[in-house]
């Protein structure tokens, strides 16, 4: 398809790769692309790169009005939005270090400073972990600025702080969704003790400590994040961009042994290969960044036609029914079981068991935290 062709080139010209151009390049269409998969400032930094070399020209000349409009999203969706983001998340930890609690941020920043551009990756929800004590965290929240602690959630509670959501996480994954998760939960949270990691934030208020995963932690939580996310629902290619850049920058310090036997007992061990070739073939990185775990016991190898499937999902999700407006029992669950049956390939790829128990369980958990449905 013409128009992944030059998605996936711009998003390798952007990120300081090279790659082969199409003559022809319908930037509306690309455009629009990357904003819904909150990459715009990635593209735009290839369109950049295009521009360098003389390049936008002819059939890749873009329109001029639409050139100027995607600017200025780059500039106030990302890099204006990054920095009250950036100052958000340090005047947080900021509060919780002055009532003697450390915050570390799950995913979202810590991705940020693997990219060649930090504030080119979108950001969104904060995701903390508080070393167990979201509870006393929360409290002091809630009683010393008045901020109202939503608990209506699994794994997590929510609250919105200077404008962004919050994510306290008291457990890092949902252990309520089976496939062994509770067992996956008691390795990460072992990995979370770790407070060996972490940034000092210089912002407007001053400057704060925050807390990030360590490596090892960074990388089981992301490859069962996208994991959970592609086989319920569907991934996007920053979510790519953020497993691989973060293996490029940390590839010598992640333990791979280690990474690859839990990943072969927690049934990932397939995905995770194929999110690797992926990031190889199509976005241009260097195999030796990871090991040859295709080859290991315990992974079924590489199948072409079902790598191209999950690359065509994460550009051009299979399933695109829109969830209903309203929240109703029935019509949610009917919505998630037709979710549920689209996606039947990839629950193959992910889980063992029961796909319908797997189901069930997950309709059981909705209803223990009914805000979730």
């Amino acid at each position: 398809m013409v128009l992944n062709k030059a998605y996936l080139s711009l998003i390798k010209l952007g990120i300081g790769h090279e790659s082969d151009i199409p003559e022809e390049i319908n930037w509306k269409a690309v455009r629009q692309l990357a904003s819904k998969q909150g990459l715009a400032a990635v593209v735009l930094d290839g369109v950049k790169a295009l521009i360098e070399r003389g390049l936008l020209t002819g059939g890749r000349a873009m329109d001029i009005d639409l050139k100027f409009d995607w600017m200025g999203e780059s500039v106030v969706g990302y890099e204006q939005r990054f920095e009250a983001y950036r100052n958000t998340i340090a005047s947080l930890a900021k509060f919780y270090a002055e009532h003697g609690f450390k915050m570390m941020v799950l995913k979202g920043y810590g991705l940020s400073l693997n990219y060649p551009v930090p504030n080119h990756r979108p950001c969104g929800d904060i995701d903390i972990w508080q070393f167990g004590k979201y509870k006393e965290a929360d409290a002091v929240l809630s009683k010393e600025l008045g901020i109202v602690i939503d608990n209506g959630h699994h794994h997590h509670t929510v609250f919105t702080y200077s404008g962004f959501m919050v994510e306290n996480h008291y457990d890092i994954v949902n252990v309520h969704y089976g496939n062994r998760s509770s067992d996956l939960e008691v390795i990460l949270k072992k990995l979370a003790a770790d407070d060996s990691n972490f940034v000092d934030i210089a912002y407007e208020g001053g400057s704060a400590r925050v807390y990030l995963p360590s490596t090892n932690l960074h990388a089981l939580f992301q490859i069962k994040h996208c994991m959970s996310h592609f086989a319920s629902t569907f991934i996007s290619l920053r979510q790519l961009l953020d497993w691989v850049l973060f293996v490029e920058k940390h590839s010598t310090e992640i333990d791979w042994k280690w990474l690859v036997d839990v990943l072969r007992d927690f049934h990932m061990l397939d995905f995770f290969n194929y999110l690797n070739v992926i990031c190889v073939e199509d976005l241009g990185f260097d195999a030796g960044l990871f090991p040859a775990v295709a080859e290991m016991e315990g992974a079924s190898g590489i199948d072409p036609q079902m790598k191209k499937r999950i690359l065509a999902d994460i550009l051009t999700p299979e399933f695109t029914e829109e969830a209903p407006a309203k929240k109703g029992l029935i019509p949610r669950v009917a919505f998630k079981f037709r979710r549920w049956q689209a996606n039947a390939w990839k629950q193959r790829l992910c889980y063992k068991g029961s796909r319908f128990v797997a189901f069930w369980r997950s309709v059981y958990a909705h209803l223990l935290k009914p805000e979730s449905i």
